[in-house]
C-alpha cells in the first residue's frame, strides 16, 4: 500500500551515490550450469540484497521477504541468445538468532533477452514466513536456481557457503492478558476494620503490596506479601483511610496495568453514634395533681430514636453469552464481517463517588495452519445506557479500533453520588485481508471493569 501525500508516494530514501544500497552484500557463488550445457562451473561473487517489509513485527505476524540478486556468475546455458521473459528463479533465505530455519523465495518470469555466453540478468524473489519466537532475527542470502524455459528447461544451481547477513528485524512478544485480580472477605467496614484480601495470577515468589485506592490515586492503606508457588497472596488490610473506595494488588514498585489488578470496591462506613436517652427534667417545688376525670396521673410521652444503616454493596458485570460470531467473508475479496457482543450489564452498588471503566482487548485472530488476522483489524461502536433511577450517566466508549492495547468500550465519571444499573453494547466489525486463507479464525476479546 502506497501512502501519498502532496501528490507523491513516500518511500525508503534511495542510497546516494557511491553508497552501498541497504541489505547489499556481495558473497562466493559456485554455479553449476546444467549438463546439456556442457559449461564448466561458474564461481564468482553474487551480488545480492535482502529486505522485509516490517523491520518490528510481532510474533504471529507474516513478514515479506525479498532476495535480489542485482549480479550472479551464472551464464546463458543455451548455445544462442536467450529470449526475453524465459528466466524464472527461486531461492533460500536463512533465519538465525532468535528464530532458524529457511525461507523459499520465488520470483516471475521476467528478464530481458540475453546474448549467447553473457552473463544472466539481475531477478528479484520475494517469499514469507511466520514470526515464531520474540527476539533479534538475522537473514542471509542462500542459495538459488536460474530456470530457462528455451528450447529445453535447464536449470543453473547456485550454491552458497557462508553468505554475511543482510537484514535483520526485531520480533516483540504478543501482548498477554493480565490474570492478577483480587477478592476481598467484605466489600465495606467501619475505619480501622480489617478486611481479608485474596490475590492470584501473580508470579510466583514477587513481592505484592497491597493498597487502599481512591479513584485513580492510592491511600495510606497498606501491606505486603510474597505470593506463594501457585501465585496466590492471602493477607488482612487495616483499612483507616476514609478515603479509600477500592484495594488494589501490584508487583513492582508502583501499581500499573501489566503488573496489578484492577480495583476490588470497598466502602469505609462511619459509626452511627448511640442515641442519647432523654433528659428528665423535674421542678422544684411543682405539685402533681391527680385527674380526678381519669382517676390516675397523667403520663410523659415517650420516644425511640429509630436508625437504619445503608450498607454499600460492589462493582460489578454479567454478560450475554461467551461467545459471539461475525458474518463470514467470501475468499479472494475479504472486507467487513460484523457481528455483535454479548450485551454486558454493570452494576455498580458502591455507594460512593468513584466512577468506573470498562475495557476491552482483543487478541490476534488465529486459523488454520498458524495463519492470522491482527486483533487490530476489529473495531467496534459502542452503546451505553442507564437505567431508570441511576444517579449517574453511562458514557460509550469512542467508535474504533479494540486491538490487542485495548478501548474504553463504556464508562461513568467520578461525581458526588455514582451508582446504578447500566446496558453496554456494541456493534462489531473485523476488517477480513483479501485472499485470507479460508478456514474458522478465532481471538478472545476480554473485558475489564474497574
Amino acid at each position: 500500500m502506497a501512502v501519498v501525500a502532496a501528490g507523491s508516494a513516500l518511500a525508503a530514501p534511495a542510497a546516494a551515490e557511491g553508497e552501498t544500497p541497504p541489505g547489499q552484500v556481495d558473497f562466493p557463488t559456485r554455479c553449476l550450469a546444467p549438463q546439456e550445457a556442457g559449461l564448466p562451473p561458474a564461481d564468482g561473487a553474487t551480488t545480492g540484497r535482502l529486505t522485509v517489509d516490517d523491520p518490528n513485527p510481532r510474533v504471529g505476524d507474516t513478514v515479506t521477504v525479498t532476495y535480489g540478486i542485482d549480479r550472479t556468475p551464472a551464464v546463458n546455458p543455451v548455445g544462442g541468445p536467450l529470449p526475453a521473459d524465459v528466466l524464472t528463479p527461486t531461492g533460500k533465505v536463512r533465519l538465525g538468532g532468535a528464530q532458524g530455519g529457511e525461507v523459499t523465495v520465488v520470483g516471475p518470469k521476467r528478464n530481458e533477452p540475453v546474448a549467447a555466453g553473457a552473463e544472466l540478468p539481475a531477478v528479484t524473489m520475494t517469499g514469507t514466513f511466520t514470526v515464531t519466537a520474540p527476539g533479534a532475527i538475522t537473514l542471509a542470502p542462500a542459495g538459488y536456481t536460474l530456470h530457462t524455459a528455451h528450447l529445453l528447461d535447464l536449470d543453473t544451481v547456485c550454491a552458497v557457503e557462508a553468505a554475511p547477513v543482510s537484514a535483520r528485524l526485531t520480533a516483540t512478544p504478543l501482548p498477554t492478558a493480565n490474570p492478577r485480580a483480587v477478592l476481598l472477605g467484605s466489600a465495606h467496614g467501619r475505619p480501622g476494620d480489617r478486611v481479608e484480601v485474596t490475590g492470584v495470577g501473580f508470579a510466583p515468589g514477587e513481592a505484592v503490596t497491597v493498597a487502599g485506592r481512591a479513584g485513580a490515586a492510592e491511600t495510606a492503606d497498606r501491606v505486603a506479601a510474597t505470593a506463594d508457588r501457585l501465585g496466590r497472596v492471602t493477607v488482612w488490610l487495616t483499612v483507616t483511610d476514609r478515603a479509600t473506595t477500592g484495594v488494589v494488588a501490584y508487583e513492582g514498585g508502583a501499581w500499573s496495568a501489566r503488573r496489578g489488578t484492577g480495583p476490588a470496591a470497598y466502602a469505609v462506613v462511619e459509626p452511627v453514634p448511640p442515641a442519647a436517652p432523654p433528659a428528665a427534667s423535674v421542678e422544684p417545688d411543682a405539685s402533681v395533681e391527680p385527674d380526678a376525670s381519669a382517676g390516675h396521673a397523667p403520663q410523659a410521652p415517650a420516644a425511640q430514636r429509630v436508625t437504619v444503616t445503608v450498607e454499600p454493596g460492589g462493582l460489578a458485570m454479567a454478560q450475554a453469552g461467551a461467545a459471539m460470531t461475525l458474518g463470514a467473508v467470501p475468499y479472494g475479496d475479504g472486507g467487513a464481517a460484523p457481528g455483535r457482543i454479548g450485551t454486558v450489564t454493570v452494576t455498580d452498588a458502591r455507594g460512593g463517588s468513584a466512577g468506573w471503566t470498562l475495557v476491552g482487548r482483543v487478541s490476534d485472530f488465529t486459523g488454520p495452519g498458524g495463519v492470522r488476522i491482527p486483533g487490530a483489524a476489529l473495531s467496534w461502536t459502542p452503546t451505553c445506557a442507564a437505567a431508570r433511577g441511576a444517579p449517574s450517566p453511562c458514557v460509550p466508549g469512542s467508535a474504533g479500533v479494540v486491538g490487542p492495547d485495548g478501548a474504553v468500550l463504556a464508562s461513568t465519571a467520578d461525581a458526588p453520588r455514582v451508582g446504578g444499573t447500566f446496558t453496554v453494547d456494541a456493534g462489531v466489525t473485523l476488517d477480513v485481508p483479501a485472499y485470507t486463507p479460508p478456514g474458522a479464525y478465532t481471538a478472545v476479546l476480554t473485558l475489564t471493569l474497574s
